[in-house]
């Protein structure tokens, strides 16, 4: 379990040899949200602004605002981004004590961070696509799962979707489920609803990263076995549970973001 916890860590953490980095574009911009800091990329003009993505932080809270290879692939899509702090809460509908004592996670997130986004960027349209890595990326699944009209685009890099495993760990897992099999209960793999899922959905794991891909597959198994569309990628490898690795599938999972906004506004259109 401890070596699980390192993993998770580790995987985020890596990425902070970036915070010095000097962005290759766009800008970002930091804000306070009811308390919480929140990092928003604005495409560099003449760059056509084509949508938003909502970016939910791994174990560690490293931001994209770090990171010159997804500012990158932003301002090449015309993307922007807004990439709020959660702490370590997992990204879940449920009370977390070092999140709120009362509002959890998903309420703030469909409520307060989509009304700012809604300030920030008038001009779109189009609802924003739900982008992760880690802890996060099972956090925008989940997220997505639930609220599907709400958030018909998801893209999801090494999504840590058996978080019960870290049960008794020491995260803050531990104070939101009673014991393990609670937690396992509450995985998106055991709560996908076979009528309602986000339209225009992408996840992938590295098969090296021997703690998350078991669940990575089982998840693709199930939405395959129900019928559910989606696109995934279990096959390519490169740096296991890291940054390596979430950076590797940057333009992939981008892309995906950016394709399927443009799908989204031309239904709606």
């Amino acid at each position: 379990m401890f070596d699980r916890l390192q993993q998770l860590l580790k995987g985020n953490s890596s990425a902070k040899t970036h915070r010095n980095s000097e962005n290759p574009a766009g800008s970002w911009s930091s804000h306070d949200l009811d308390h919480r800091s929140v990092h928003v990329f604005r495409p560099q003009e003449p760059a056509e602004l084509t949508g938003v993505i909502l970016f939910l932080h791994g174990h560690a809270e490293v931001s994209l605002n770090v990171n010159p290879v997804f500012s990158q692939c932003l301002q090449n899509y015309g993307l922007a981004a807004v990439c709020p702090s959660g702490g370590p809460c997992w990204w879940l509908d449920l009370v977390c004590p070092e999140f709120h004592p009362q509002i959890t996670p998903h309420q703030w997130l469909r409520t307060t961070v989509l009304e700012f986004i809604s300030r920030q960027f008038p001009e779109v349209r189009t609802p924003p696509a739900l982008l992760g890595v880690s802890m996060g990326g099972q956090g925008v699944l989940q997220l997505a799962y639930q609220n599907a009209r709400q958030f018909p685009v998801v893209a999801a890099i090494s999504p840590a979707v058996d978080f019960h495993q870290l049960y008794g760990s020491g995260t803050a897992l531990d104070r939101m489920f009673p014991d393990a099999e609670q937690a396992r209960q509450a995985t998106v793999v055991l709560n996908l609803h076979p009528l309602s899922w986000p339209a225009h959905q992408f996840f992938c794991c590295d098969p090296a990263d021997h703690d998350w891909f078991d669940g990575a597959a089982r998840l693709g198994m199930k939405l395959s076995s129900s019928g559910i569309l989606h696109e995934r990628d279990l096959e390519t490898s490169g740096g296991g549970h890291s940054w390596e690795y979430f950076n590797l599938m940057a333009d992939t999972a981008i892309r995906h973001c950016a394709a399927s906004l443009q799908k989204v506004a031309a239904n709606h259109g």
